[in-house]
Formats: C-alpha cells, sequence, structure tokens
C-alpha cells in the first residue's frame, strides 16, 4: 500500500530482510532506496555480517539520499556485549531538493514498517553518523 503523504509503497523484501538482521543477525546493515519510477522503497545493498561500519559507509552514496539501518556491537560500562539497531535518514546536502522531499515525507512511515529500530540518526555527512555517533547514542 503506498503512502498517501508520498506516494511511496514499501517492497515486502524490505520488512523480511529487516526482520532477517534483527532476529538473526543475517547482516550487518542495510541500505534502502527510493524508485521514483515504480514509487516504491527497495533494499539497494545487504552488508555480510563480517563487513564493518566503514564498509557500510561506502554504501552511502555523497550526492543522493538514502535509508539504512545497521547493526551496531557495542560493550557497556560493564563490559557486557550489546547491540542496537539504528535507522539512519542519510540526506546529504548535495543532493536534489526533490530527492530530499520525497525521502523526509516517507521516512516516516517507511520506519514504522521496520518494526525494531531502536535508535534514529538524521545525517546530511559523515560526521554526524560517525562511529563517536553510534557509541554516544547507543549506551
Amino acid at each position: 500500500m503506498a503512502n498517501s503523504a508520498s506516494g511511496m509503497a514499501v517492497h515486502d523484501d524490505c520488512k523480511l530482510k529487516f526482520l532477517e538482521l534483527k532476529t538473526k543477525r543475517t547482516y550487518r546493515f542495510i541500505v534502502f532506496k527510493i524508485e521514483e519510477k515504480q514509487k516504491q522503497v527497495i533494499v539497494e545493498k545487504l552488508g555480510e555480517p563480517a563487513e564493518s561500519y566503514e564498509d557500510f559507509c561506502t554504501h552511502l552514496p555523497a550526492d543522493e539520499c538514502r535509508y539504512a539501518v545497521y547493526d551496531f556491537d557495542f560493550l557497556t560500562k560493564e563490559s557486557v556485549p550489546k547491540s542496537r539497531i539504528f535507522f539512519i535518514a542519510w540526506s546529504p546536502d548535495t543532493s536534489k531538493v526533490r530527492s530530499k522531499m520525497i525521502y523526509a515525507s516517507s521516512k516516516d512511515r517507511f520506519k514504522r514498517e521496520l518494526d525494531g529500530i531502536q535508535i534514529e540518526l538524521q545525517a546530511t555527512d559523515p560526521t554526524e553518523m560517525g562511529l563517536d555517533v553510534f557509541k554516544s547514542r547507543a549506551n
């Protein structure tokens, strides 16, 4: 079903792959893209569990918007291993205004489709979603 605000549907694959990331930890990250012609959000890239944060960053284009989820592993102050699922709304300053508007108007509905997101980040450049930001928001 399309989102009334922007007319974007969410491809079933988005929900299925997110569920696999959340429950089976099959992926480290997922990058999602809005296909304007098809008027839907699709999976663009699946990151293998062994891929790093740096690998993830290479899949966010410098001049195009994307949505992404990242399964972030960390140690608590008590050295207990934990993980948090981050949702990143990637909207670089250099992307087209129309693209920013479509991604912004579709974000909340898309996020609701992905049940289990724990932390949301809005980023316009890499410094706004650096590992230090992840670490400070995860605790």
